[in-house]
């Protein structure tokens, strides 16, 4: 995953662009480079490996431009060297750039037959030899859009000029861009989070935007030339972040910022304007993997868990599923065409990454799922998908938990469209169906006033059982550990279909019951195995999305859910469980941030 800078200033900027790229690191590259406008010219310098490289070279060769881009590459279009590497530089003209163009091959011919010599075996020297053609007879605006125009595929791209020598400019197909606001300079990166420790003011590029920077001020226009204004916003500073506002306490506020996490997620990666998955520079061909393994713990185990049944279901990949903790002390046969993907909030859980460690030793390809983009095991991965989530204060997990299933089910989507495992008809359906996610989570958020009443009948519980089937098991799962973590009540989460297999001998007049049936192909199995418990005195609190259709006197509570994708209905199952295990903990009154025994971060074995 590529990572862009860009700073037009009034000062050298070359010392900020170094910090920036160390912040794009974790994105995981193999070159990295700068290019500034130095005495009236175009100073480019670019290195493999990694950014401290390129920090001793400009040691050596200090470069005074006061603007600049800069960039840290993932090889796609031609091996990691020095030559390929960002950014990739005319007489004219120099250019950073994420993403793939699809048609570089043909316009590099057409570029070819006027002249232009290529020296690099990427996509990206194409868009250099464009803009550099049309400079010759057009004026800037209309050269990057007439550039653009060129070009097929999703990307970003920070480019700087030599005859505009005191701006930079991006612009935005599906690959994010972020702007930073400064005083006497502005900024262009590839995510706020290279940006964050200059500003924190800053304005996301829609797609098809163009964004052009001096020193003192920064212009937006559309694709059709038309200079339009775009929000600022202010991102939270840490002390900002570690506070609860008008919530009693975090756990409360992660839940209701649920939807929003799920739609920053989803808008991070769907490419709008193509109605597709954005998923660049994946370390394995989708067609070439044997099998995937899903690692993680707690919390993070469950999302894997529940991605199973959707990779098993969109794919024909062989699917294992894996405790961290117990991983590295299997006997295991490793395979460099499998994909271990490790999955964790703090991205520095000492089980995951022990696990993560021991794969990089058999020199598997990786990939990690996490929150915090800077941690050791997103370093450490060939890959990374971040769920943005934004920070998680409280121990139990709940919107980092929705993140992870979410990025899990975008994957797997993503890698049965490659496989053509998928039609074309039904991936535009789920893709179009994902957008709706964000509001049905907003809505299921509106059934706290029935849980808090429903919360009650676990007070004077000795314990409680959770049941689902297919990937409502995962969930039972997690509502189980949810109020195990919180209430300090016992839990047990089982597949409703193993009941007779020896749980059902817990059953008792009164016990609290569980139940999670949502109308899918095991509705009717699930039913009846609830009729089991209630007909041995259990109080059945019942989750289902379809109510018309269950006849039965006994039931002590039924939840209805929104009707969706059944591939989403997780994610709404997931939301009464939360909520039950926090009003049942301040039912009790307990510390629901900091639980007994418990630590957000788990960095011991």
């Amino acid at each position: 995953m590529c990572g862009i800078i860009g700073i037009a200033s009034n000062k050298s900027v070359t010392s900020n662009i170094i910090q920036s790229l160390k912040k794009l690191e974790y994105r995981g590259y193999d070159s990295a480079g700068i290019a500034t406008i130095t005495k009236g010219e175009i100073d480019e310098n670019k290195c493999t490996g990694r950014v401290d490289n390129l920090e001793k070279i400009l040691f050596k060769n200090p470069s005074s431009g006061v603007l600049g881009i800069g960039h840290v590459r993932w090889a796609t279009h031609g091996v990691p060297n020095q030559v390929n590497a960002h950014p990739h530089s005319s007489e004219e003209v120099s250019v950073v750039h994420n993403g793939i163009i699809e048609n570089s091959s043909e316009l590099k011919k057409d570029l070819e037959k006027k002249g232009y010599r290529f020296k690099s075996q990427t996509d990206t020297e194409v868009i250099t030899f464009l803009l550099t053609d049309f400079l010759k007879n057009f004026d800037l605006i209309n050269t990057i859009n007439k550039t653009l125009e060129k070009l097929h595929g999703s990307f970003a791209l920070g480019i700087i000029f030599k005859k505009y020598n005191n701006i930079v400019v991006g612009a935005r197909r599906g690959s994010p861009l972020a702007v930073g606001y400064g005083h006497e300079e502005n900024y262009l990166g590839s995510d706020s989070y290279a940006l964050k420790s200059m500003t924190n003011k800053i304005t996301y590029l829609d797609d098809g935007d163009i964004c052009v920077l001096t020193n003192n001020k920064v212009e937006f226009y559309n694709s059709t030339n038309i200079k339009i204004n775009k929000e600022v916003l202010t991102l939270s500073d840490d002390k900002h972040i570690a506070e609860k506002g008008d919530y009693k306490d975090f756990m409360s506020k992660e839940i209701y910022e649920q939807n929003i996490t799920a739609k920053t997620c989803i808008k991070e990666y769907i490419d709008q304007l193509r109605g597709d998955i954005n998923l660049y520079n994946f370390p394995i061909k989708p067609q070439e993997i044997e099998k995937i393994i899903l690692i993680g713990c707690g919390t993070a185990y469950h999302a894997c868990l529940t991605s199973k049944y959707w990779f098993e279901e969109l794919t024909t990949i062989p699917i294992e599923i894996d405790v961290a903790s117990e991983f590295r002390y299997r006997k295991l046969q490793f395979n460099k065409k499998n994909l271990y993907v490790f999955v964790s909030q703090s991205g520095e859980t000492a089980d995951t990454f022990a696990a993560l460690d021991l794969c990089k030793k058999n020199n598997v390809i990786t990939c990690s799922i996490i929150n915090v983009v800077e941690s050791s095991i997103a370093r450490t991965s060939d890959f990374v998908l971040p769920i943005h989530a934004g920070p998680e204060i409280g121990v139990a997990s709940t919107k980092a938990f929705i993140g992870q299933m979410l990025v899990l089910y975008i994957l797997s989507l993503k890698i049965s469209e490659a496989r053509k495992e998928i039609s074309k008809l039904d991936y535009i359906k789920k893709i179009t169906e994902l957008k709706t996610l964000p509001d049905l989570i907003k809505k299921t958020l509106e059934c706290e006033d029935k849980i808090q009443v429903i919360a009650k009948d676990f007070l004077e519980a000795k314990g409680t059982i959770f049941l689902g089937r297919g990937s409502s098991f995962p969930i039972a799962l997690e509502g189980a550990l949810k109020l195990k973590e919180l209430s300090y009540l016992h839990a047990e989460g089982y597949p409703a279909g193993e009941m007779k297999h020896g749980p059902l001998a817990l059953i008792e007049e009164g016990l609290p019951v569980v139940v999670l049936a949502p109308k899918d192909k095991y509705f009717e199995k699930t039913i009846s195995n609830m009729q089991e418990v209630i007909a041995r005195g259990g109080k059945v609190f019942l989750i289902t999305n379809e109510s018309k259709n269950i006849i039965s006197e006994n039931i002590r509570f039924t939840l209805e859910i929104s009707k969706t994708d059944d591939y989403l209905t997780p994610f709404l199952m997931t939301i009464p469980l939360q909520l039950l295990a926090y009003h049942v903990a301040s039912l009790k009154n307990l510390d629901i941030d900091k639980p007994r025994n418990l630590a957000k971060s788990v960095t011991v074995e």
